[in-house]
Order: C-alpha cells, then structure tokens, then sequence
C-alpha cells in the first residue's frame, strides 16, 4: 500500500517507515521538520539502501495534500504530525490546541474528499490521566486530562469518532501509546530532539555523555515502591510494528466505517528509579541525577493492559527495557562520534 506518514522524520514516524518497507508497504514522509532534522533521511537511507519518497511541507497546506493524495495514489495514512510536550503545553496551550486539531480535521477533510478511507492515529496514554486502577484497559475511564497535550488527544480521538458515526467513509484506529524508548538497532536514527530534551531518555542518555547538567528526577514521594513514577516503556521498533498491523488491519476491513482504539504497551511499569538503574547496569555507565519537586501534569502511575492490541491485532512487545536501553545508548554514542 501508498502510505502518507505525517510527520514521518520525527522519532516514532521513522521507525514506522522502516517497519513498513519491511512489510512491502511504501510509505510518502509529509513533514516540515519542525521537531526533527533532515539527517534522519540519511539516516533512513543508510538502513533501507534506498531513499524513502519525502515531501518537505506543512500539514497545514490542503493543497499540497490534496496534490500527494492524487500524485502517489495514497491508500492510507498515519498520522504523527503533532507538538508532543507535556511540559511545554501546560506553558503555550494555544499553540498545542493550533498545532494538534487544526492539522488533524484539515487531514480528515482532505481523505474524505479524496476518498482515502484508512486512518491510523497517533493517540496516548494521557488520554486516561490519572487512572484510578491499574492495568488500564481501552474500556478505563477516560479521565480529565492533565495537560493541554493529553487534552488534544482526547479531542483528536473524540473527533475521529464523531466522523466516523457522521457517518463518513472513514475507517480508524487510534493507537494509545504508552512510553517509547530505544533507536533503531543499528544507530542511524533514533529520538533527536531540538534544543534541551523534553523526554526522559533523551535527557538521560545526554546526560550520561556528559552534554547535560544532572538529569532532574521530579519527585521521590510518590505511592510506589520506590517512590517514583511508573510508566510502561516500550521500544520503539515494537511500537512501530504496531502501525504496521494498524493499518493492515484497517485495510482487511470491509465496512464503510470503522473505528476502534487499542492501547500499545507492554503491559509492565517501570519506574523512573528503576529505568536509570537498569541503563546503568546493561551499558556500564553512571548517569547523574537528582532528586527534584514534582512536575506539574505528571501523574503517578501507568502501564497498559495489551490483552485486545495481541489478541485481535496480533501484535505483541517484543523487546526488553534492557534492549530499549542499550539501543538508546548506542544512538547517543554514535552522534556523538559523527557530531
């Protein structure tokens, strides 16, 4: 299948690119890297041994949508083009609700103008905020959420949901994710953000190469057994494969309309405590940390229940934490050597 993946050079998009030329799929990178780097289609090259079609641009351009629909017969689309910081869109709201919705119901115009009917979305955990119990299943409480990005998650769901029972010929899955880590195994991408890393394992690994202060582990009093949050870490090649079977799946169905969510995890917590421990111990190196107030926005804990993703996607986490680690420290290394 032509596959448009939005925002196809940032840290999931291009693992899901190589994920699905390694199921025989084609994908067409849209992305205007604004939180990525024109490296990563070197990088793509490298793994692939061959270029990956690429269209510099805006979401935003119905134009230039409505021309790579009909110019590369596209069959369906993934969509990652989204601002993703927590922090920073308890700071600048505006800019979250502008970047996140406005893409995605200008997205969603363009398909069903031009009849493209498959949809993966690239949703998340903080749908849930604060879930009163653990495992969470796709059946939780969806509870108010903890930031203005998990909010553009929930709206971004709840309007593919009202599209489809429109009913429009649209078909959709989003895909809930919980925590990704890791790079690809050989080193040529991998999580590359601008300026100072909003995420944990960026931070950690830049600080363990000595280009951080002390990585900031924001609060120790938290209910859990060490007493830092807990989260579900997956790899991201693990959950780029998940795409793969999204939109296979999606491409099986024969009704008009279709949506569904699936959570995409492992199904274990870690804690932030017990994620530099094991970073330490798989890649012999100390990361230097310290103990900070909570964050605003943060919630406690969360891992996914995965019982409907491998039962009715076929789908399963296949990597370790110490996998996710050791790749993730081996991408930091080898920027460091060509930088």
């Amino acid at each position: 299948m032509n596959i448009l993946v939005t925002g196809g050079t940032g840290f999931i998009g291009s693992h899901t690119v190589v994920k699905l030329i390694e199921a025989g799929h084609r994908p067409i990178i849209l992305d205007n890297f604004s939180n990525s780097a024109e490296s990563v289609l070197e990088g793509l090259s490298d793994i692939l041994g061959q270029s990956v079609t690429f269209f510099r641009g805006d979401c935003l351009d119905t134009d230039l949508l409505r021309r790579l629909f009909r110019q590369e017969h596209i069959e369906g689309v993934i969509h990652f083009a989204a601002s993703k910081a927590v922090g920073e869109s308890i700071q600048k709201p505006l800019l979250y609700y502008r970047n996140n919705l406005s893409v995605l119901t200008g997205l969603l115009e363009t398909m069903l103008a031009e009849g493209v009917q498959n949809l993966v979305f690239s949703s998340s955990c903080t749908v849930y905020g604060e879930p009163e119990a653990l495992p969470v299943t796709e059946q939780t409480p969806v509870q108010a959420a903890t930031s203005p990005y998990g909010n553009t998650k929930q709206i971004g769901e709840e309007i593919i949901r009202d599209t489809v029972l429109a009913p429009s010929p649209l078909r959709a899955i989003s895909l809930r994710y919980f925590n990704p880590i890791g790079a690809h195994p050989s080193g040529r991408i991998g999580e590359l953000p601008l300026g100072i890393p909003a995420n944990l394992v960026p931070y950690l690994t830049q600080a363990a190469a000595g280009l951080r202060a002390a990585l900031t582990v924001y609060g120790n009093d938290y209910d859990t057994p060490d007493g830092t949050c807990i989260r579900d870490f997956i790899h991201v090649m693990d959950l780029a494969a998940a795409h793969v079977k999204a939109v296979e799946l999606l491409s099986q169905r024969t009704e008009q309309s279709f949506y569904d969510v699936f959570n995409v995890g492992t199904g274990r917590g870690v804690s932030v405590q017990q994620l530099i421990d094991t970073f330490e111990a798989v890649n012999g190196v100390k990361v230097p940390h310290q103990i900070g107030p909570r964050r605003e926005g943060d919630i406690v804990a969360i891992y996914a229940d995965v019982q409907k993703v491998n039962q009715e996607m076929g789908w399963q986490a296949e990597k370790s934490l110490s996998e996710s680690l050791k790749d993730a420290w081996n991408w930091q290394q080898q920027l460091l050597a060509r930088n």
